[in-house]
């Protein structure tokens, strides 16, 4: 009997989900929305159902061996999710119980970027890299780190949160508390308030006056930049300049070979890659100069991270058979 696992990137705006095999491959796919339950147990029960649905339409010789989540301020070791600035639900939700629960198989749930740094790792441009980073670029900023070959999670689950370490400490207001976080300014949402401001202090013509904030996405902006606008240009090359400092400052305290940008922003190819590099490297120490590698992540958007929390089940798996071995 085949084995399968599901993965699970919970997002701020939707959750995807897959069945995927040892190999990596996608059996089936698809998502649900985020945003639409005002209850965590009324988005639980949704996912639940929608898993139940999809395992019905495969053939009967698979079987489920686990469940792997990928979601914002996911605890590793405590299978929850906690206090998670970009979900509507507060406080901890024991989101590993509750599919242990209802699905009799292990659930191993981490950050996000975690689960798109291992899916990276496995089947992406991160094979045989020992040391590297995933920067995350979505409705926040997020970031897994990868060590002498071992996923960093930390001494309480929740290592990696570049997205809220300070670029202005009186800067813009962020949904965790504090003031001045990357992800304010280097993230959908960041680049959004980034294009506001612009229009507010300058008097260019632009095609992005006439389109409200709620209105605004990412791919209109690209978009414009790609045709000239010069605030959609100036959006992007601030966005950059930002990020490839914090990045520089990544550099010096992991040492990577590379850095992967994955996620909406990363769609626009050299309008944040250029920016980004080229203000890394002016801020990098001179003897990590030409040396660390900026990438585009190598999966699909929204397969990469459904492969790293599946990926998650297969390891914790294999670490179990090791135990047993060793006794």
């Amino acid at each position: 009997m085949k084995e399968v696992t599901i993965g699970i990137d919970i997002g701020g705006t939707s959750t995807k989900y897959g069945i995927v095999d040892r190999e990596g491959n996608v059996l089936h796919q698809g998502n649900i929305s985020t945003t639409e339950f005002e209850e965590f147990h009324d988005y639980f029960d949704a996912m639940a159902d929608a898993l139940k649905e999809a395992l019905a339409f495969l053939p009967k010789d698979l079987k489920l061996v686990g469940v792997g989540v990928g979601a914002a301020n996911g605890n590793y070791y405590k299978g929850t999710i906690e206090f998670a600035t970009n979900l509507k639900w507060k406080g901890v939700l024991p989101l590993a119980k509750m599919f242990t629960d209802e699905f009799n198989i292990p659930c191993v749930l981490t950050n996000d970027a975690n689960a798109a740094a291992v899916g990276e790792m496995v089947y992406g441009n991160a094979k045989g890299m020992k040391d590297f980073v995933v920067i995350t670029l979505g409705t926040g900023l997020g970031s897994g780190f990868v060590c002498s070959g071992i996923l960093l999670n930390g001494k309480h689950g929740i290592a990696g949160e570049v997205g809220h370490t300070s670029v202005n400490p009186a800067g813009r207001y962020c949904n965790c508390g504090k003031r001045g976080c990357l992800e304010t300014y280097v993230s959908a949402t960041g680049i959004k308030r980034t294009v506001y401001k612009l229009l507010a202090d300058h008097l260019e013509p632009s095609e992005l006056r006439g389109i409200s904030f709620d209105n605004l996405n990412t791919k209109m902006i690209t978009d414009a930049a790609l045709r000239g606008d010069l605030v959609a240009k100036a959006a992007y090359e601030y966005t950059g300049r930002i990020l490839g400092m914090k990045l520089a400052e990544t550099v010096a305290h992991t040492d990577p070979e590379a850095i992967f940008l994955f996620g909406g922003l990363s769609q626009a190819g050299d309008l944040i890659f250029k920016p980004t590099i080229k203000h890394m490297e002016e801020n990098l120490m001179p003897m990590f100069r030409g040396k660390v590698k900026v990438l585009p992540s190598a999966l699909q958007n929204q397969v990469a991270p459904i492969l790293g929390a599946s990926s998650l089940v297969w390891d914790h798996l294999d670490k179990l058979k090791e135990e047993v071995v060793n006794r």
